[in-house]
């Protein structure tokens, strides 16, 4: 992968990638006849994704500025936490090997725009995998010293911030490539041209 569309350091999609996004400008999207069915899921699922790291950034926040108990923290924070990582893991592996070949397949010219995404969901999932270890190693010392749970809080917070940013970038990529395909083609053809 080229390194300036590497995850962490693109403002956005390659300018040869966004020829539909510019025919269907996000501001657009609500209004059009397809945005209803799998556009419309697509989004809701994402800003499920969007609001959940939220959550969770704000917890640590609220944890460190002493207005949740450790106990109420480990309580609130583990569920959540669970959630987030797994729906998004799974939800990657659905787009991974089910919705991007398809929709590759239906535009061969956006195919280099999937394998960027492909290759976002890599990264993501490393970084799913060190914020579960930094998650787990800070719920392990919410019984011990405050210092060592002030140290372990703020790696978390650091490795949730730096989730969140990739994914915030990768979530609004994502949808500048796909909902403007689905506004194009409609839901039907996308799934008939997969068959």
């Amino acid at each position: 992968m080229e390194a300036n569309f590497l995850l962490l350091e693109r403002a956005g999609l390659p300018e040869d990638l966004r020829w539909l996004a510019e025919k269907y400008p996000r501001e657009t999207w609500q209004g059009h006849a397809n945005i209803h069915g799998m556009a419309n899921m697509w989004l809701q699922r994402h800003d499920m994704f969007r609001e959940l790291g939220g959550m969770l950034t704000n917890g640590i926040g609220d944890y460190r500025e002493g207005r949740l108990t450790a106990p109420d923290f480990a309580r609130w924070f583990a569920p959540r936490l669970n959630h987030f990582l797994g729906n998004l893991d799974g939800h990657h592996n659905v787009e991974d090997y089910q919705y991007f070949p398809a929709f590759a397949k239906a535009e061969p010219r956006l195919k280099r725009g999937f394998e960027i995404l492909d290759a976002d969901h890599h990264t993501i999932h490393e970084g799913l995998e060190r914020n579960a270890e930094t998650a787990n190693a800070f719920i392990r010392t919410l019984e011990e010293s405050e210092d060592r749970q002030r140290f372990a809080a703020d790696a978390y917070a650091d490795e949730n911030s730096r989730l969140i940013a990739m994914l915030k970038r990768h979530l609004a990529d994502e949808e500048d490539l796909i909902i403007p395909l689905i506004l194009d083609r409609g839901d039907r053809a996308l799934v008939e041209d997969d068959d």
